[in-house]
């Protein structure tokens, strides 16, 4: 199955609550964390939300 290989490349600070938890939800806390998940709809949507704070890349 596809993977999803996340990084934080900016801060949570100064956004809303919503898109803080969304991050966090995603499993970074501090910038440069790395996440590898599977790659499902409800990922790629958190992805989507929160797509102006994190990089994404298609890893097998």
């Amino acid at each position: 199955m596809p993977r999803l290989k996340i990084t934080q490349v900016k801060s949570t600070v100064g956004n809303k609550p919503e898109i803080r938890n969304t991050v966090r939800s995603l499993g970074l806390k501090r910038i440069n964390d790395v996440v590898v998940k599977e790659d499902r709809p409800e990922i790629r949507g958190m992805a989507v939300a929160a797509r102006h704070l994190i990089k994404v890349e298609e890893v097998e």
